[in-house]
């Protein structure tokens, strides 16, 4: 089931567009107005539960920070559990980590080494609210499948397809918005 053409009118309408943050020439795409609208955060998630209810899923994974919002509510919605992935240092039990290019150096995410439970191959998605090069989102789906279980699916708020983030996933990849 897609969006309606209204639907996705309220959502796109309920993001701000902050001019030259965090520098000069980029709109940065704000998603704390989207939170605070009940009607347009509930459309977005009425329009993910629907489509992930025959996914069978296990598990939503969200990346920090913003997919633990979107992540954890998805999670809820579907019944299942939720699992974070972190930048590195941020949790507290043994785990995996993967590192990722920036556009200068280096990053890195992590996961607990036992997220899945004893669930071999649990399936998970991955909930994200943006995609732009897809550094982040891509060591976040390498994490998931190191760890035992299959991302199936790593699902974004927003895209921004000119930077072709998509492109190279192991995974498929589903996005609310595109934005050229």
């Amino acid at each position: 089931m897609s969006l309606s053409t209204e639907e996705r009118t309220i959502i796109i309408d309920s993001i701000r567009n902050i001019p030259d943050f965090p520098k000069p020439g980029i709109i940065f795409k704000d998603i704390t107005t989207l939170l605070g609208n009940p009607k347009a955060l509930n459309i977005l998630m009425d329009h993910l539960t629907n489509r992930y209810l025959g996914y069978n899923l296990d598990y939503v994974a969200g990346i920090d920070a913003r997919g633990f919002i979107f992540g954890s509510i998805l999670a809820d919605r579907l019944g299942i559990g939720f699992v974070p992935v972190r930048k590195k240092g941020k949790l507290p039990y043994t785990t995996v980590a993967e590192k990722y290019s920036l556009e200068y150096g280096f990053d890195e995410v992590e996961i607990h080494i036992d997220a899945f439970g004893e669930k071999k191959g649990a399936k998970v998605l991955l909930v994200d609210d943006l995609i732009a090069t897809g550094g982040t989102a891509k060591a976040a789906a390498s994490l998931i499948n190191k760890v035992g279980a299959k991302c199936v699916e790593a699902c974004f708020i927003m895209e921004l397809a000119f930077l072709k983030g998509r492109e190279g996933f192991d995974t498929q990849v589903y996005s609310v918005l595109q934005i050229d």
